[in-house]
């Protein structure tokens, strides 16, 4: 017969400290003040383990920041910048392609401005128009922004990185396509006012594992179930999904190919 006081023996004391929140924490929070100095690098180092993870905060650079951060890039991407029609999204995306050239530079001791960048195939069409790569073997890389927020990730192997802003409760409604047909039970089974969340969680999480992939979007993310739910699941063997903790408003997932 069970013992009617282990039940309370399950229950946690009233002092207890909250439990620890999921997901990976992102160590180094980029500054890009000082960038043109930082991109003289003294010589390349080796990655510090399997996956490194950078955030850059777009509010937080100045102004002599930004313009060093567009003297880095390059003639396409400057191409890119001019084209958007708002001055956030304009800084968005100069910050991130800046904040990628510095940990690249820093990581293969190269000038910023001078990294041994191609492109690989677009996944699509074939075109030389796919997800920007190195040159250099042994080093990968994955870039997102979003708002106010830059996610950097560096690997030995394929990596996918994915950072959004909370979805809207009307973008919900519109994008349940996207979701695999167990995401789309999992999120009716929700209140209302919890899908929002639930949906950016898996929609960050098949971003991330499709960048990894190297297709982006070419590819169905109604095909992939990662899950809505706290913790992810690995879409396919090989591969190990992780959500980012980042500030809130926001969510973020990485993806990794497990050699």
């Amino acid at each position: 017969m069970s013992d009617p006081r282990a039940g309370r023996l399950l229950d946690p004391p009233a002092h207890a400290p909250p439990p620890a929140p999921s997901g990976l924490l992102c160590p180094d929070v980029l500054d890009l003040s000082g960038l043109r100095h930082r991109a003289r690098a003294p010589g390349p180092r080796v990655l510090r383990g399997p996956l490194e993870l950078y955030l850059a905060h777009v509010g937080a650079q100045d102004e002599r920041a930004l313009r060093d951060a567009w003297e880095l890039l390059d003639a396409e991407e400057r191409a890119r910048a001019r084209a958007f029609r708002h001055d956030r999204d304009r800084a968005s995306y100069v910050v991130a392609h800046a904040a990628l050239r510095d940990v690249l530079s820093v990581l293969l001791g190269v000038r910023a401005d001078a990294l041994p960048l191609a492109r690989e195939p677009c996944a699509g069409c074939g075109g030389p128009h796919g997800r920007p790569v190195l040159r250099t073997p042994g080093v990968r890389f994955s870039l997102s922004h979003s708002g106010d927020l830059v996610l950097v990730a560096l690997a030995p192997e394929p990596v996918g990185v994915d950072v959004e802003g909370l979805a809207t409760h009307r973008a919900v409604l519109g994008a349940q396509s996207a979701l695999h047909p167990a995401e789309a039970d999992e999120l009716a089974l929700l209140p209302a006012h919890g899908r929002p969340a639930a949906f950016t969680r898996a929609w960050v999480r098949k971003e991330a594992y499709l960048k990894g992939l190297g297709t982006g979007l070419v590819r169905d993310p109604a095909l992939d179930y990662l899950g809505t739910g706290p913790l992810p699941t690995a879409p396919a063997p090989g591969w190990s999904v992780r959500d980012v903790r980042v500030p809130a408003g926001y969510a973020a997932a990485v993806a990794l190919r497990t050699p």
